[in-house]
């Protein structure tokens, strides 16, 4: 939303090929699906054409994994089982989201290698070990 929040200076980490971005088919639609709402398009003040750009990027920049199988977390929210069965077969070692307490409330499985994390953590975390 701001050229100065965590999640632009992630973007701008990850098109400089400092952090990798794992992705799939379903996470990719999934980003499409959101970035293309109305709300969406009003919120990041957006045309279709940015968003169009901004998917091209992803699909560039992000590195593809298949899943081959159906890990089910049982999240509330069926949309954020794709994310972290991405997460897992990617063997990521952060899943950032803004997000989280969807992740990790009622979530059947527990994941110790994954860490989640707000992308403002992140960015504190990456700053304190890399600045």
């Amino acid at each position: 939303m701001s050229k100065t929040g965590a999640s632009h200076f992630i973007l701008q980490q990850v098109r400089n090929r400092k952090i990798r971005m794992a992705l799939s088919v379903p996470v990719f639609y999934e980003y499409r699906d959101v970035l293309t709402r109305d709300k969406s398009l009003k919120v990041f003040r957006l045309q279709s054409d940015d968003v169009e750009k901004f998917l091209r990027f992803v699909a560039y920049i992000g590195k593809p994994f298949k899943i081959y199988f159906l890990l089910r977390p049982n999240l509330q929210d069926e949309k954020d089982n794709k994310i972290a069965e991405l997460a897992v077969t990617s063997r990521s070692e952060f899943l950032i989201t803004s997000n989280i307490k969807d992740f990790v409330q009622k979530a059947e499985l527990k994941f110790e290698q994954l860490k989640i994390i707000t992308p403002g953590g992140f960015v504190k975390m990456w700053r304190d070990k890399y600045v």
